[in-house]
């Protein structure tokens, strides 16, 4: 199943740069050998096909390539997806595109790491080793594919459950939740919040909207963050999770290959559902589900049940289980503990069957869900998200409408706006053109790179939420 086409711009534009600028920033490391191996498989799946061919014809040249002779290679009608692997290229550190001067034109060519790995890798050289070894020890019989999966399921959904069950009505988890060093790393991220009790923000309720993988790298890049803290050498902690992502499920592995520090990260990733160590057999592991798609863009999971049921090939539109009405009663077919937590989330409860929970989504039901930071457009698209195929079948949505009902869609937004007038966003704002071409110029190219936020054409002026392609684009105009 493929990434949809909001999770994959959140997943390559977000999560991904993110860990790719950790690798780009980091030494090199001898102790390290499949590092960059690991990083060339990571990248290679998920970077778009024209991205791709660009990768592949600079490869084996000698020395940069000037930005007008790639301009050659592209029709003229297939500039913007030009611009677009570009920009993709550069965010994720694969690229480096110097600045336009008046003595050196602009030009495009690998990151040195990134090409001579991606060299070794096509080669066939490097240690052969890289990719994980695996046990030669008896393998416990109990550890199966179902083993495993409810191991990821467990450890993956207590998180879940210790962030929605911390402002959930009436409903807890009755095992013991995440490790503490979990719940830490939830609080550093600002995931989660402390005063009274432990609260859910903006953030953790953007978070549980994501697929588990971006759930999942999100945890991973925080933890990353706090590596060297630890105690742990930050080269060993990527290697090793790209390694992770490039294993066979259900195998055993040894951990006499591995470093101190991916030693020492095993019980980690344990506690984060990534990973299996048998306390008969400590010198193997095993990865789970939630491991080998780190580096993968077929597992675009809204949940981790429903993760888990798509991979064991479940039935198909299981994952649709909410009915709105237009008098804002509200029912869920649903038995899953998670689910209904996050639902109590913004919907007064009045209702449970053992299949099914009923309640309505009211003005103080909302409030309560935006005084915890989450937004009307984020319980808009949770319910979208997870609309009952019999929503998905009304004429209106039939045609490419929207799935709610739009009396529901615009009553939720108005209970926001009763508190919030204002909306902020960073960025920066061009104006004080020389004239209209200039200005139109401009906005065309900032549309086309996807920054454009706001524009007043007769006043000459418009806003954008990056700057640095823009500045490049302005300058080479003037120098022309």
């Amino acid at each position: 199943m493929a990434l949809s086409g909001e999770a994959s711009r959140y997943y390559i534009q977000t999560i991904v740069p993110t860990a790719f600028y950790f690798v780009s920033h980091l030494p090199t490391n001898a102790s390290a050998p499949g590092y960059g191996l690991h990083l060339v498989a990571a990248s290679w799946t998920l970077t778009q096909v024209v991205a791709k061919t660009f990768v592949m014809a600079l490869l084996y040249m000698p020395k940069p390539l000037p930005l007008t002779d790639l301009d050659s290679w592209v029709q003229q009608k297939s500039k913007r997806q030009k611009d677009q692997a570009l920009s993709l290229l550069s965010r994720l550190h694969i690229v480096t595109i110097t600045a336009l001067t008046r003595e050196e034109p602009q030009t495009v060519a690998l990151t040195k790491n990134f090409g001579s790995s991606l060299r070794l890798a096509l080669t066939g050289g490097g240690d052969h080793q890289s990719f994980g070894v695996p046990s030669s020890d008896l393998v416990t019989a109990d550890v199966d594919l179902d083993f495993l999966d409810e191991h990821a399921r467990t450890q993956w959904e207590g998180i879940l459950h210790y962030m929605v069950n911390s402002v959930g009505e009436g409903i807890r988890q009755e095992a013991q939740g995440p490790a503490n060093s979990v719940k830490q790393l939830l609080e550093a991220g600002k995931l989660v919040t402390r005063g009274r009790g432990v609260g859910i923000t903006q953030a953790g309720f953007s978070f549980l909207l994501q697929e588990v993988n971006a759930q999942v790298w999100t945890l991973l890049l925080l933890w990353i963050e706090n590596a060297e803290q630890m105690g742990m050498d930050n080269v060993d902690v990527l290697s090793f999770l790209f390694l992770l992502g490039s294993l066979e499920l259900g195998r055993a592995y040894t951990t006499t290959t591995l470093t101190d520090t991916q030693r020492k990260m095993l019980k980690y990733l344990t506690d984060f559902g990534l990973v299996y160590v048998p306390p008969s057999s400590p010198n193997q592991f095993f990865p789970t589900r939630l491991a080998t798609t780190l580096t993968s863009d077929a597992s675009a999971l809204r949940s981790v049940s429903a993760g888990f049921d798509a991979a064991l090939n479940s039935a198909p539109g299981s994952k649709g289980f909410v009915i709105i009405e237009t008098n804002y009663r509200l029912y869920a077919y649903t038995s899953s503990p998670l689910q209904i937590a996050v639902l109590s989330l913004f919907t007064k409860l009045s209702t449970r069957y053992p299949n099914m929970v009923s309640g309505r989504v009211t003005r103080d039901s909302i409030r309560t869900a935006i005084s915890h930071g989450i937004t009307s457009d984020q319980i808009i698209s949770y319910l979208s998200t997870h609309a009952h195929p019999q929503l998905l079948k009304q004429p209106a949505a039939q045609a490419g409408g929207p799935v709610l009902p739009p009396t529901v869609v615009d009553q939720i937004r108005l209970w926001q706006i009763e508190n919030e007038r204002m909306k902020a966003t960073p960025g920066f704002l061009f104006k004080d053109f020389d004239s209209q071409k200039e200005y139109e110029g401009c906005v065309k190219y900032a549309d086309e790179v996807g920054v454009l936020v706001w524009k007043n054409d007769p006043k000459r002026t418009f806003f954008v939420t990056k700057h640095e392609q823009l500045r490049d684009y302005i300058k080479a105009r003037k120098i022309k």
